[in-house]
């Protein structure tokens, strides 16, 4: 029952329509840089898991840790998030 009451407040709500996914190169940007998940993760504060979750897409970063991660990276944030268009 939850769940479907949670499915109805997202149709109503288009949360699945208003809400694009973010996508992310961290990985591509990184390995440019020669750098280890490791070394990334140690530069921002964070561990190693949170770098491997980010780059598989199953963790959306803070503002803050985006923007801590491309400061590191020497990047614009925006050329490492983005948000993805939908697809037609």
């Amino acid at each position: 029952m939850l769940a479907l009451m949670v499915h109805h407040i997202a149709r109503v709500n288009n949360v699945n329509d208003a809400t694009p996914e973010l996508g992310n190169r961290l990985r591509v940007v990184r390995a440019e840089k020669d750098l280890s998940q490791a070394a990334v993760a140690a530069m921002a504060g964070v561990t190693r898991q949170t770098i491997i979750a980010i780059e598989s897409g199953g963790y959306c970063p803070s503002v803050r840790l985006a923007l801590v991660l491309a400061r590191a990276l020497g990047r614009p944030v925006d050329e490492i998030f983005f948000l993805k268009e939908e697809e037609s």
